[in-house]
């Protein structure tokens, strides 16, 4: 079961456990709904339609499709600066881009590259395969970090986003650039920009991020 961007499942009903809450708010993006024994409900709400659900034997996991290819969880064993330097060798797509590729790095989403790429002080214009060995061991650092703070902080609400129990997560409040257009850049004081890449917003300090 995939999430995508704005799934959730919420769990009603009679079932036991502490996960006990209210039915999505709009029921029209209610997609599938499990009736459990007791009277429970386990709802799964995509108001989207990004996420997906599928069935699959456990032993093959690695021949599945939407897995297969996909690069490292950016806080596995497998991901680092020097896994960067093979995976971006040769590319001529800005980092920026790079990086949002589920073939690169799993999981790695607008927000926090956005904002481990400003704490590595790099530019998300710069060319994926140009950067040194050097920056890119930062760069492995800073995705971490970013994302083990933001796990903590039970992630990022924007719009709908709730944690598994129901509440918001806190992230939003630790951003350095993302959503921060126009406001003073908490290293040099000079405007955060914007920019689009792929479609995508892009935050960052032209002042700190020039490598």
């Amino acid at each position: 079961m995939h999430l995508g961007m704005t799934g959730r499942f919420t769990v009603s009903g009679s079932t036991p456990g502490k996960f006990h809450h209210q039915a999505g708010e709009d029921e029209k993006h209610d997609h599938v709904v499990f009736g459990m024994q007791g009277g429970g409900r386990i709802v799964f709400n995509d108001a989207r339609r990004f996420g997906f659900m599928d069935l699959w034997s456990v032993d093959d996991l690695e021949n599945y499709p939407p897995f297969a290819g996909m690069g490292p969880e950016p806080i596995s064993n497998g991901f680092s600066g020097a896994y960067l330097a093979e995976a971006l060798k040769g590319k001529k797509t800005p980092v920026k881009a790079a990086l949002l590729d589920q073939n690169v790095v799993a999981g790695l989403g607008n927000i926090y590259v956005c904002e481990a790429l400003f704490r590595a002080g790099i530019s998300p214009k710069k060319l994926a395969g140009s950067l040194r060995k050097d920056r890119l061991e930062r760069l492995a650092v800073e995705v971490r970090t970013v994302i083990e703070e933001a796990i903590i902080a039970g992630g990022s609400t924007i719009s709908d986003f709730r944690t598994a129990d129901g509440e918001l997560g806190y992230f939003q409040h630790s951003f350095q650039v993302y959503d921060r257009e126009g406001e003073a850049c908490v290293v040099c004081g000079k405007p955060v920009q914007r920019m689009v890449q792929s479609g995508r917003s892009t935050f960052y300090c032209g002042s700190c991020q020039r490598a």
